[in-house]
């Protein structure tokens, strides 16, 4: 019993100790093998990596012997032949386009070309510019000023139309009453100034083109006026409730510099009117687009072109263009064809030079700084008129202002009265012919009316323009008109107006 006992426990002590040896035998194997494994994959990457550092040099052998192989048969291609079908860069084929040296070239030869002229000018009469003789053209009697007076007097045309359009929307005065207000008041601005200027013998013509371009844009503006608060009146009549969600007045109460909004007939406040008549705008609304601030650098930059611009304008006016204009009066009288060509073609380049200058102080740098000024938001003013290939998108994008007064008060009324295109055309610039000769007859007191059919033959020209020429030939043809149609149209009212004051004088 004890030897079996002791038998027991010698073979659990084994068992525990084979155990225990073979435990311990296999610990250190494992520890050992993962080392193994480890270190093995370690020497596999470093032969990995010993072996692309040993072929990075080898591939990069190898493009090199590929790319010198390429040279050398491109080189010896060439050597073998040198030419390929291709069309020559003039040609329209070619899709060649980028002419921009040309174009240099074009403005170097410009300026040489004037500066020429205005050396041989400065030469041929001296220096003509005087700014005494500038102030002189608004006054002819330093105490009398009829044109600061008229100017002055058209504030109560303003404050007539904003009586009537209070008492519209109360209900004082019907519709047609209103009506009948408006086209007197407004058939009084374009009349009054006209009669003072033609009857006042002290008023110049530069000062009365000065009132009657005032009061043509005042009574643009008057008649916009009178369109939009009668456009909310009959909203307000067919659903007051939705007056608040209609174009004029919308659903939010602030506008983007934090102003409100403004609805019908809030509006009908002298502020509200006197804002809409100093803006640079000719259409109105409730509530104008509104900027955050007024920035100070860029309304100085304004400031000082307009007031550059001005005086050069007066300038070459009174250096380059008069000049030339007296030396035309000749050969107008004697109609000498040759000579009168060679006068319009001489008088076409500082005519269209001061009409570009005209363009960027007036429609750029006066009406971006009032708008700036006044905060106004829309500075769209005019669009990319110089690319225009027909004749009717230069008169739609030159003058953005008349063009959409144009369309919003004339030629869509018109439309939905069921006239047609053609008939809404012709009639936009039929009232744009009288507004041209009312602008020019008036000032000149003569009425010879070579601006208007000057406006009228724009609509054959236009049909031609559209027709028979596209693209750059029809801009060519849009820049040919600019260019001598206005130089013509001043000779003609230079010379009628140079013999009027001629006979006048004679007797």
């Amino acid at each position: 019993m004890g030897d079996s006992d002791d038998t027991g426990s010698l073979a659990l002590r084994r068992r525990a100790t084979f155990a225990t040896g073979k435990s311990a035998s296999l610990l250190p194997m494992n520890g050992k093998s993962a080392a193994a494994c480890q270190s093995s994959v370690t020497a596999d990457r470093s032969k990995d990596n010993g072996q692309g550092k040993r072929d990075g040099p080898l591939e990069t052998a190898r493009s090199k012997s590929s790319s010198e192989k390429h040279q050398r048969r491109s080189d010896v291609s060439e050597r073998l032949s040198c030419h390929k079908t291709q069309e020559s860069l003039l040609s329209s084929a070619s899709g060649f386009n980028n002419y921009r040296g040309i174009l240099n070239w074009c403005v170097v030869m410009l300026v040489l070309s004037n500066a020429r002229l205005f050396l041989e000018n400065l030469l041929r009469y001296g220096v003509l510019v005087d700014p005494i003789q500038v102030i002189s053209l608004f006054l002819k009697d330093p105490y009398s000023w009829p044109a600061a007076c008229l100017v002055i007097v058209s504030n109560a045309f303003v404050l007539v139309a904003l009586y009537t359009e209070r008492q519209l929307s109360k209900g004082s005065f019907t519709e047609l009453v209103g009506f009948l207000v408006h086209c007197i008041n407004m058939a009084i601005m374009l009349t009054l100034p006209a009669a003072v200027v033609l009857l006042v013998p002290s008023v110049t013509p530069v000062g009365g083109a000065f009132v009657v371009g005032t009061y043509t844009i005042l009574s643009l503006k008057l008649y916009s006026y009178k369109d939009v608060n009668m456009w909310c009146r009959e909203l307000s009549s067919v659903k007051a409730k939705k007056l608040s969600r209609s174009l004029s007045c919308p659903s939010a109460q602030h506008l983007n510099g934090g102003d409100r909004k403004v609805c019908y007939p809030g509006n009908l406040t002298i502020r509200d009117v006197y804002y809409f008549f100093c803006a640079p705008t000719l259409c109105y609304e409730l509530n104008f687009p509104r900027s955050a601030n007024i920035r100070t650098s860029f309304l100085m930059r304004r400031l000082f072109e307009m007031l550059f611009f001005t005086q050069l304008l007066v300038g070459l006016t009174q250096q380059w263009m008069i000049p030339i204009i007296q030396s035309s009066m000749k050969p107008l009288e004697d109609m000498d064809l040759f000579r009168m060509t060679e006068r319009l073609l001489r008088l076409a380049v500082p005519n269209h030079l001061l009409w570009l200058m005209f363009f960027y102080g007036f429609f750029h740098s006066s009406m971006n700084f009032s708008a700036e000024l006044l905060r106004f938001g829309d500075r769209q003013f005019y669009k990319d008129w110089w690319n225009s290939e027909s004749v009717t998108y230069f008169w739609q994008n030159w003058n953005i202002p008349v063009h959409k007064w144009c369309l919003r008060h004339f030629y869509k009324p018109l439309l939905r009265r069921g006239f047609s295109k053609i008939v809404s055309q012709s009639a936009v610039f039929f009232l744009s012919a009288f507004f041209h000769e009312y602008l020019v007859s008036v000032p000149l007191r003569m009425f010879r009316l070579w601006a208007f059919m000057g406006m009228m033959a724009q609509l054959p020209l236009a049909w031609f323009v559209g027709r028979f020429l596209h693209g750059t030939y029809g801009n060519a043809a849009v820049w040919i008109s600019i260019i001598i149609g206005q130089p013509f149209a001043v000779l003609m009212y230079v010379h009628d107006y140079y013999v009027l004051q001629h006979r006048q004088e004679a007797d």
